[in-house]
């Protein structure tokens, strides 16, 4: 991978841990708004579900964020782009849709087939 591509993927996943923040942020200042004053029964439950599906939302985004600090620490360190089971490339195309990935789309396959049999068993 060339210099040119390293920085594509750089820029943009610093772009996406920026704009997760940003929305964490915007979720905790409605949180500091204060509590749910919703007067119906029904209306706060439909009000407090949706605040449980944001807060897991949220959880998940916190955890893609590790992930993608891992991905640039792995770009600072000239490992990006290389799978971290057979060290081969992971091919630009893949890269484009997961920026993250640690595994060439072959090694991904073999892993889900393994864990799906450790699961089964």
């Amino acid at each position: 991978m060339n210099d040119r591509q390293l920085k594509f993927f750089e820029k943009q996943l610093v772009e996406w841990k920026n704009s997760i923040l940003a929305e964490a942020q915007g979720t905790l200042n409605q949180l500091q708004d204060g509590p749910i004053r919703e007067p119906d029964l029904n209306d706060r439950a439909s009000s407090e579900t949706d605040w449980s599906i944001e807060l897991r939302t949220r959880d998940r985004q916190r955890k893609l964020i590790s992930k993608i600090e891992a991905a640039l620490r792995r770009i600072t360190e000239g490992e990006y782009g290389y799978c971290q089971v057979t060290g081969e490339p992971i091919s630009l195309a893949r890269l484009r849709a997961r920026p993250i990935a640690t595994m060439t789309l072959e090694a991904q396959e073999r892993h889900e087939r393994q864990e799906r049999v450790s699961r089964d068993d």
